[in-house]
């Protein structure tokens, strides 16, 4: 299977120097963050959550909702900002939720979001930044 070729290009040395440890194993190798450990999921403020790679626009503060699942969640991600994939990891099938535009893994999508979409984009917070408005 070809590797998916994305927009942002970077060498593995060369995402290891942009991002912290932590941001590294989670947008680069896949990993998840402990539930409950990401400030962002208190966050309320308007604004954009971006990507914590390479900064595309990724979900509207107002698609953010409380799911108590740990993570920081929304209901539907601005148009064409996330792709995803099939995960059979962990001995399940999941669907992987990347940017767009580096490839860089944010979390995974289940069907038992809000509505209007029944979507809940389950994301690592530290695969995310966020920027509020005015900023």
């Amino acid at each position: 299977m070809a590797k998916e070729i994305f927009p942002v290009q970077k060498t593995e040395a060369e995402w290891a120097a942009v991002l912290t440890h932590e941001q590294f194993r989670v947008l680069r190798q896949h990993g998840t963050e402990r539930p409950g450990t990401s400030p962002l999921n208190a966050e309320s403020r308007d604004g954009m959550f971006s990507c914590g790679g390479c900064g595309h626009p990724l979900f509207p503060a107002e698609t953010k909702y409380e799911s108590c699942s740990g993570w920081p969640s929304f209901f539907k991600p601005l148009p064409d900002a996330v792709a995803t994939t099939e995960d059979r990891s962990h001995f399940m099938a999941r669907t992987e939720v990347h940017c767009a535009k580096c490839g860089g893994h944010l979390g995974h999508v289940f069907p038992d979001g809000p509505a209007p979409t029944g979507q809940r984009f389950c994301m690592n917070g530290v695969s995310l930044k966020f920027t509020p408005v005015g900023d």
